[in-house]
């Protein structure tokens, strides 16, 4: 079973930054994918930022040039370095892992939360 833990989350004014970071532990054979997603109160879940195994990135509209996504295959860790933080970004960031047989892996989420 892998485990995701997400670390790095907290309060931090607009125009701030923060860094989440994600590791994987357990038994993995091999992970394809890995991303964030958040919720913001009473909004739907949206993907933020996802990385596959290939380094290919992907990112949500509203985050583009403000957030990177990264990995470090041999930890099994993804990190998230959020730079120029609005209100709108708060929420709980959730980050996933996906195995090589499309099997999906939560972490139980960390809060962000941006005051203006």
């Amino acid at each position: 079973q892998v485990q995701p833990v997400e670390s790095g989350g907290g309060l931090v004014q607009a125009g701030g930054s923060l860094r989440l970071s994600c590791a994987a532990s357990g038994i993995i054979f091999s992970i394809n994918a890995m991303g964030w997603y958040r919720q913001a109160p009473g909004k739907q879940r949206e993907l933020v930022a996802r990385v596959t195994s290939g380094a290919s990135t992907n990112y949500a509209d509203s985050v583009k040039g403000r957030f990177t996504i990264s990995r470090d295959n041999a930890k099994n860790t993804v990190y998230l370095q959020m730079n120029t933080l609005k209100p709108e970004d708060t929420g709980v960031y959730y980050c996933y892992v996906v195995d090589d047989f499309a099997r999906v892996y939560w972490g139980q989420g960390t809060q962000v939360t941006v005051s203006s």
